[in-house]
């Protein structure tokens, strides 16, 4: 069984700031640092500290080297990492004095992706692998057609969410990773037991993950509902903390843990990782997950 991510790639500028800024304001930044990220980028990181055998495929145009440098590092392969050139896709994130984010995207080369490219990555994978994918390349919909077509296991983190996840073949899917408010807008239900109930009568076969932020995660199939709480970390930066989170729990369900350890891994490695500053140098190794101490958050 393998993992294919196919997923962004973008240089992430990150400006420290007292505050957000507002319609109309400049200021000064308290300092500025340039990391690899991108959604994908940072889940392909996550899957190979967590143990799981993952292939990434996208384009970062100019800036191929680099994370082709960083993702073998890892323990990520990189066989399917174009480099086109274009202009590698970037953020523009500022981080205020709490350590919450606002984030600005520019897709750049993450938007070249075309069908050819997609049928020559899938053609190298086999029934019952893993396709992971979020929705900040251009050809989601294809490559959720086309990998289903094939056998393929295909887990969706929809952020960020526009219009267009409505479109999307959503009954196709085996995973769906989404936050709060993501699950409330696609479903329609204000309330938890409301959307519980949307997926399970909806999308019957899909198992359904929502992120909570302070008050942990929400695990949903036809037959469990199991929430898990948040560790208490102190905050630092939680630019890549739901990046963490998607790609431990699908390590975990790619090697078979049982759910509630799964929940348990990916909710402590995220925990660590809002820790620390930066989108994939926060994300911590299974060894780290397993040996670092933090208390649950209390309610």
């Amino acid at each position: 069984m393998k993992v294919l991510n196919f997923g962004s790639l973008n240089l992430d500028y990150v400006y420290s700031v007292d505050s957000f800024l507002r319609p109309g304001e400049t200021k000064s930044a308290n300092g500025r640092n340039t990391f690899l990220g991108g959604k994908g980028f940072n889940q392909s990181v996550a899957l190979a500290k967590a143990g799981a055998p993952v292939w990434h495929a996208g384009d970062a145009g100019e800036s191929a080297g680099l994370f082709r440098q960083e993702l073998e590092s890892c323990g990520a392969h990189t066989d399917f990492l174009r480099e086109s050139g274009d202009v590698c896709g970037h953020a523009v994130i500022q981080v205020d004095r709490s350590g919450q984010n606002c984030i600005l995207i520019y897709h750049g080369s993450n938007y070249s992706i075309e069908e050819s490219f997609v049928n020559e990555v899938l053609d190298r994978f086999s029934e019952g692998d893993i396709v992971v994918l979020q929705n900040e390349i251009n050809a989601t919909h294809y490559i959720i057609d086309e990998a289903h077509r094939r056998g393929m296991r295909i887990a969706l983190n929809p952020s960020p969410y526009d219009e267009s996840i409505r479109a999307m073949p959503l009954e196709k899917l085996s995973w769906l990773i989404l936050n709060e408010v993501e699950g409330k807008d696609l479903s329609g239900q204000d309330t938890e037991e409301g959307y519980v109930r949307w997926f399970r009568e909806r999308y019957p076969q899909l198992k359904v993950v929502v992120t909570l932020g302070k008050r942990g995660a929400l695990y949903i199939d036809r037959e469990t509902v199991l929430h898990h709480p948040s560790y208490d970390a102190r905050i630092v930066d939680t630019t890549a903390a739901g990046d963490v989170f998607t790609g431990f729990f699908l390590a975990g369900e790619a090697m078979g843990r049982p759910i509630a350890e799964t929940m348990r891994i990916a909710s402590k490695a995220a925990g660590i990782s809002i820790s620390r500053p930066g989108a994939s140098p926060s994300v911590p190794t299974m060894e780290e997950v397993e040996s670092i101490h933090l208390d649950l958050l209390q309610e």
